[in-house]
């Protein structure tokens, strides 16, 4: 049976090759190596500009076991043990540096799970400790800080949002505690939900070869820019099988944003329940409104139950999940522009994100 799979430090890589599977026409030639004139396509230049700033994570600590029979005094003296358990942990994970003069660095959560310290190892052998600022397991992202950073190189970030399928990747990371390893691929598909892994679902999905220890490695365009954090593969025995996912990196900065500035993330909402449109209307996008809470913030704004939001703040609402990641996401107190379908006429509508309650449903925003 297929799992999904948390992929201990994600890498991901680009691969070219595909493209001599293309229909060639005159306007869109191959790229034929030159063999005589030494010209190879090759990604070498891109993977030395950007392998500096993945790094590779160690995690060792003792946690508490939690078995309630530890807790039974009888049950301790009995077997003589003691009021408390603890046991090893060990585990190898990715992470990329994204603030080389704080020492950032973006992982995955389940990479440094109950630990509080790591330690970092650089591409050019360097040890360094990171404290843990925050995670954020519903998105699997973590934020760690590199102690006394110096000599430390970032990447810089892209637009997750631009992305295409069939646009070219890599994933660099330390898969199977190897040390940094460079993969290749396609952007197989965008806004991938319903995997039941996480409560925030707007998945990248990739061929690019993601394998155990992968996950917190970073999946990069071929503009050199950080355009996901990789979290998991889907596999029948936990090896790469061609389908990988990593967490966009729009919504990646957005929790490590809220995750330095407070060390947690604040759920917003507007007070409406969300779902997709029915599967007829599907193709032309966009989140169907079915309720409205009294005196919400959505309410007050003029949102209206039937309203199908096709935007907000201008980019394109895929689905319901789509539009509920955007409001989860954002800070509390900020104002978003919804674009409104209403009965053909489109509305722009100002909405101020308040405090999430935990009373909505899962598909609630």
């Amino acid at each position: 049976m297929m799992t999904l799979r948390h992929v201990r430090c994600a890498a991901m890589a680009l691969g070219i090759a595909a493209a001599s599977m293309a229909i060639i026409t005159p306007q869109a030639q191959p790229q034929v190596p030159d063999l005589v004139g030494k010209r190879v396509p090759t990604l070498a230049p891109l993977v030395r500009e950007i392998a500096p700033s993945v790094i590779n994570i160690s995690v060792r600590g003792k946690v508490r076991e939690d078995n309630p029979l530890y807790k039974d005094p009888l049950f301790r003296e009995f077997f003589d043990l003691p009021k408390q358990l603890e046991k090893e942990i060990s585990a190898t994970g990715s992470g990329v540096i994204v603030d080389a003069g704080k020492g950032y660095v973006l992982t995955a959560s389940h990479v440094v799970e109950k630990i509080a310290v790591a330690q970092v190892t650089t591409k050019d052998g360097r040890k360094f400790a990171a404290k843990v600022i925050g995670r954020d397991p519903p998105t699997d992202i973590a934020v760690l800080q590199i102690q006394n950073p110096a000599g430390l190189k970032a990447i810089p970030m892209g637009n997750s949002d631009r992305l295409e399928v069939g646009d070219f990747v890599i994933a660099v990371g330390n898969p199977f505690g190897l040390g940094q390893t460079v993969t290749s691929g396609l952007v197989s598909a965008l806004g991938r939900t319903g995997l039941g892994k996480q409560g925030y679902e707007d998945f990248i999905q990739t061929d690019a070869p993601i394998n155990p220890g992968n996950s917190g490695g970073g999946l990069i365009s071929l503009n050199g820019e950080l355009i996901g954090i990789n979290t998991a593969i889907l596999s029948p025995a936990g090896g790469n099988v061609g389908i990988g996912f990593a967490v966009p990196i729009n919504m990646a900065r957005q929790v490590m944003e809220q995750l330095i500035h407070s060390g947690q993330v604040r759920r917003g909402r507007i007070g409406v329940a969300v779902q997709d449109l029915p599967p007829g209307e599907q193709a032309r996008g966009g989140a169907l409104i079915g309720a409205v809470a009294p005196g919400s913030p959505a309410q007050k704004a003029g949102v209206q139950k039937g309203d199908v939001v096709v935007k907000i703040d201008g980019l394109p609402v895929r689905n319901a999940t789509q539009l509920r990641n955007k409001i989860g996401l954002s800070p509390i107190g900020t104002t978003l522009t919804l674009s409104v379908s209403r009965r053909d006429t489109l509305l722009e509508l100002q909405v101020e994100i308040g405090p999430a309650d935990g009373r909505e449903g899962a598909r609630a925003g």
